[in-house]
């Protein structure tokens, strides 16, 4: 079984880059991360250990590498900043905290369910009385032209309705069945 090592470009060459184009990259480096240090020191190493890991470009006719580390270290900087712009943006806990709550829903949906029950046990005259003034909004006067019944027998069905109702939903009172309804 015979094992085959990758080609490494060698230390001293390796360093000798750096030192001879370094500092030039790491300011044009600079730019393309509209001077981000850290990510223009990350796309730098990067850079190096592509020529590293590729030693047949040293090898080149070129009279200098600088291009080639230029054109490496560009494309390295756009694909950092493609993955960036794919990934959704980090936040602080300083932005959560001002960031709005939104309502799950659930526990008005849960009330409006024990509402929708609790309605089913009333009488069908307390029932009709509700559905008109709570749930069509009418006034009291719509409401007894609507069902044919006088005004008075509105008021007094919707009072025993109400109470009927807070009979069957403890903790919940007449004032939240009335908002639920809403």
């Amino acid at each position: 079984m015979t094992t085959t090592l990758a080609r490494r470009t060698d230390e001293q060459a390796l360093a000798h880059l750096q030192r001879e184009h370094g500092r030039a990259l790491f300011g044009f480096l600079l730019g393309l991360t509209y001077g981000d240090r850290q990510r223009a020191e990350d796309l730098l190493q990067e850079t190096l250990v592509r020529a590293w890991t590729h030693p047949e470009a040293l090898e080149s006719d070129h009279a200098s590498m600088r291009p080639w580390l230029f054109t490496v270290g560009r494309r390295l900087a756009i694909d950092a900043r493609r993955a960036r712009l794919v990934r959704p943006a980090e936040v602080g806990p300083e932005v959560l905290e001002q960031a709005p709550q939104h309502e799950d829903g659930s526990d008005k949906s849960v009330a409006a369910l024990d509402v929708r029950e609790a309605l089913r046990s009333l009488s069908r005259e307390h029932r009709d009385v509700l559905v008109q003034i709570y749930f069509r909004g009418a006034s009291v006067c719509e409401a007894a032209e609507t069902l044919g019944i006088p005004a008075g027998t509105v008021k007094s069905r919707t009072y025993y309705a109400l109470r009927a109702l807070k009979a069957v939903m403890p903790g919940y009172g007449p004032p939240a069945a009335a908002r639920l309804a809403a």
